[in-house]
């Protein structure tokens, strides 16, 4: 047998090897990041601040903006820091900790958007009965199986890659370690790991779809009987709200990770991942937040009682 050596660390090939593109790529993500922080950190306050804000809505809310702050902070820095010093080198320990994070809060926001339609149902299609569904204890249920169904499945994908042995090319086509990306390289049998990736993310999409879908059916048909303009409204624009952040997350989800290998392209998922890694935690604040009234005023009083 030849002498194989083990890979010790990784090299990320980043977005791109253009210099010219390098500086304005990390404005572009420094300010994206920028706003990402102070959006989702922002809510997170003001829900913590205002009293009014202490329903399940914004519960979910202020653990969606969490979970976005931490998906985010696992790939922009680094991503950021790569791009400014030219250094992309991440170690074996660093590769599977970004991998096991970024999966994990993926993973729990997936759930955290499933038991957000879920609420929603109960607002719009038993509104008489909301306060004893969503209970403070059926909150917490909801929120802690996600960060544990969430970071369950990041263990196995994790462990499931690196058990495998990596001799070959450290070269990582992508930014950050995603499991993709990493797979490709080991000189491993790798068809198993394909086969736990493809078969993990389809369950825990199809799942959360399913609750969604379910939630939303029954959502629609309670609004095209209502009579009131005014209840009609509000419940179009908290629907249009969740399906916007919904397709963006699924779309990109799904086009990175359950497309055919022979149509795999590790240039189009940078794209793609672009959108769900930075893009999403910016736009879920601003979506979900100044649309809402109740938040545009929960902000105002802020302001009013600072100065």
């Amino acid at each position: 047998m030849d002498n194989q050596t083990e890979v010790t660390q990784f090299i990320l090939l980043g977005l791109t090897d253009d210099p010219g593109l390098q500086v304005p790529l990390f404005i572009t993500f420094l300010l994206i990041y920028t706003i990402t922080l102070v959006g989702n950190l922002g809510m997170i306050l003001l829900i913590l601040l205002d009293y009014q804000l202490h329903t399940p809505m914004y519960f979910f809310l202020g653990n969606l903006s969490l979970v976005d702050f931490c998906y985010s902070s696992t790939i922009t820095p680094i991503l950021m820091a790569g791009l400014l010093t030219g250094d992309t080198v991440i170690s074996y320990n660093d590769c599977a900790a970004q991998m096991f994070f970024f999966g994990a809060f993926g993973s729990v926001e997936n759930y955290l958007l499933a038991s957000m339609s879920y609420d929603r149902y109960a607002a719009v299609c038993k509104p008489l009965h909301y306060a004893t569904t969503m209970t403070a204890r059926v909150c917490a249920c909801l929120s802690v199986g996600s960060y544990i169904c969430g970071f369950l499945n990041a263990s196995i994908h994790t462990v499931d890659t690196f058990r495998l042995s990596f001799c070959k090319s450290n070269v990582v086509h992508h930014f950050f370690c995603d499991v993709p990306a990493v797979l490709i390289l080991s000189c491993s049998d790798r068809h198993v790991s394909k086969l736990v990736l493809i078969y993990a993310v389809s369950f825990n999409s199809f799942f959360a779809l399913s609750v969604i879908g379910t939630s939303y059916a029954f959502i629609f048909i309670t609004i095209l009987k209502m009579q009131s303009g005014a209840g009609y409204q509000k419940a179009v624009s908290t629907c249009a709200s969740h399906f916007t952040a919904i397709t963006i997350f699924y779309g990109t989800g799904i086009f990175v990770y359950l497309q055919p290998s022979s149509s795999h392209s590790m240039d189009n998922d940078k794209i793609a991942s672009v959108f769900y890694t930075m893009v999403i935690p910016m736009l879920n604040p601003l979506v979900y937040g100044l649309r809402n009234k109740e938040v545009k005023n929960a902000f105002r009083k802020v302001l009013l009682e600072a100065k």
